[in-house]
């Protein structure tokens, strides 16, 4: 499950969103020197029909590890409000690669995280689009830029991926109202390390009103916690013995726990040593990285004195002393129109202990198998006085985690079948707002001797990924919006290990779909390839 990998693919000929008959190649037999450019069956962002300006912040082709830095300048001719801001990433890149992480900051505050997929001999090209609308405080003077995407390039790995970002501006017109956003977004300061915490202060506007934090945070760069869901016991003998795989971020406030989250578990685009199994579309989230959200408004009228208050992210789950954890915290500020100093106060606090059981067997050497079962939730009240009243908030979460994996002797054969749930429910005067999040991940990987090249092994992958979620806003028994999504995977791939490239007799299918029902209407697009080629790329609704 460990290794990364090697290449991606090129556009097939489309007729109304489908791949015919009389228009479709016919895959090849196996996995060959080019494939299909990598897509997402994703929705783009919806934008209005106001005419935009584009300011682009990024070109450079990253072949070390050095940040890519620039200003970004408001654009002259599309000044806000907005109605929307669109981040887009082009990227290209051919030869020979391994996947790489990315992230951006604008003004010291992170706006997108992403991976890379690995190329082709011949090169591939790929595209992302963010929706950047809620960060269009920080976006309305110039700010510095900074791009990090660190990458290897010598005579084995020669892949440079040439990167360019922009940004589009999209102002206010007929049916484009003003974005309804937060005052300020703000990074925290005076940022430290201890151990896989990430530890600064924040200083906040004294009529605060409303306050978010989000935080991407992926496990990596740190050996095994990259792949911290297939954890296991130093004990069982598994190669990668970090413990028990629940993890949970933490967000804390001057030392107390203000909000918990699960975190995704990605894959990249050579995970579960696997290459092929990501080419030409990528695991669920690979190319555009979620932050955490986390609604702290319970504690906004303890941190509105105007004081330096101390803002701490911990996972949960990793063995002391051991980093590779990835978190950029950020604040979404939102603050009263008329007064300038708002109070409140934290009128309750319940936090359960977390509640977990590992039932692990195995020892160096032999089968083994983590079964492990999790639970925590929290509930936190508070209110703010505002020049329209008191506003009461209530923040309800409760997480749910459990998984098994197994494994036989020696690891031939690893199989995982893991599900996450964090379902966040918060209170506000009459409105209530729900997100239920659901993660699934089922499948195994085999590693087994090939019968007749000798040092050569068979290397086959099978698995079922999904990203669900459920969210709702209601004010009193009026419902405002109610949205269903689900993006799932289905993948098979092979391949021959430890022969050279062109002898490895790759072979695999993929399945990739996005679906949306709801309030907004409906969405349904299914992709899918064989060898690395599309053959169905069909939209439903």
């Amino acid at each position: 499950m460990r290794a990364r990998s090697v290449a991606m693919l090129s556009l097939s000929v489309l007729f109304l969103g489908v791949l015919t008959p009389a228009t479709a190649v016919p895959p090849p037999a196996e996995f060959g020197s080019d494939y299909s450019d990598p897509r997402t069956p994703a929705p783009p962002v919806a934008v209005p029909h106001t005419r935009h300006c584009s300011v682009e912040i990024v070109r450079n082709g990253f072949k070390n590890f050095d940040p890519y830095t620039s200003t970004y300048t408001p654009p002259a001719a599309c000044r806000g409000p907005w109605s929307k801001v669109v981040l887009r990433l082009q990227g290209s890149v051919k030869g020979v690669q391994y996947d790489r992480l990315g992230h951006i900051t604008i003004g010291s505050v992170g706006v997108f995280r992403t991976s890379t997929p690995e190329p082709s001999a011949d090169g591939i090209s790929w595209q992302v689009e963010k929706d950047l609308t809620s960060y269009s405080p920080l976006l309305r003077t110039p700010q510095p830029v900074v791009m990090e995407l660190g990458n290897v390039v010598n005579e084995t790995y020669t892949g440079i991926f040439d990167i360019v970002v922009t940004l589009d501006f999209y102002p206010t017109g007929l049916g484009a109202p003003a974005a309804r956003t937060a005052a300020a977004v703000l990074p925290l300061q005076d940022q430290r390390r201890e151990d896989s915490d990430l530890v600064g202060t924040a200083t906040l506007p004294r009529n605060t009103s409303r306050l978010l934090g989000e935080v991407y945070v992926t496990g990596s760069g740190g050996g095994c916690e990259e792949f911290w869901d297939t954890s296991a016991p130093a004990s069982t003998g598994y190669s990668c013995p970090d413990g028990s795989p629940y993890r949970e971020v933490e967000v804390q406030i001057d030392g107390k726990l203000a909000g918990i989250a699960l975190p995704y578990p990605h894959i990249y685009s050579g995970g579960w040593s696997n290459p092929y199994a990501w080419r030409p579309s990528p695991a669920p989230r690979a190319f555009d990285i979620k932050p955490l959200t986390y609604d702290l408004t319970p504690f906004a009228g303890l941190v509105n004195d105007g004081k330096p208050h101390e803002f701490r992210v911990h996972v949960v789950g990793v063995p002391a002393g051991q980093s590779g954890w990835f978190t950029v915290p950020n604040l979404h500020v939102w603050t009263d129109p008329i007064l300038k100093q708002t109070s409140g106060k934290l009128t309750s606090y319940s936090v359960s202990p977390l509640t977990k059981s590992d039932d692990v067997t195995g020892s160096s050497g032999t089968a083994g198998s983590v079964q492990m079962k999790a639970s925590r939730s929290l509930k936190i009240s508070g209110y703010v006085d505002t020049s329209a009243g008191r506003i009461p908030t209530t923040v309800e979460r409760s997480l749910t985690n459990s998984s098994v994996h197994v494994w036989e002797a020696g690891e031939s054969r690893d199989s995982l079948e893991a599900s996450w749930r964090d379902l966040s429910t918060v209170t506000s005067g009459l409105r209530v707002d729900r997100t239920d999040l659901t993660y699934s991940k089922n499948g195994y990987i085999s590693f087994l001797p090939h019968a007749t090249i000798p040092d050569a092994y068979d290397v086959i992958t099978d698995l079922d990924l999904a990203d669900r979620s459920h969210t709702t806003s209601r004010l009193g028994p009026v419902t405002l919006a109610d949205r269903r999504t689900a993006d799932t995977y289905d993948g098979r791939a092979s391949w021959i290990y430890n022969v050279p490239r062109d002898q490895r007799h790759a072979t695999g299918t993929q399945t990739v779909r996005y679906r949306s029902t709801g309030t907004d209407g409906c969405y349904d697009h299914t992709l899918t390839a064989v060898n690395g080629y599309y053959t169905k790329d069909r939209y439903g609704c």
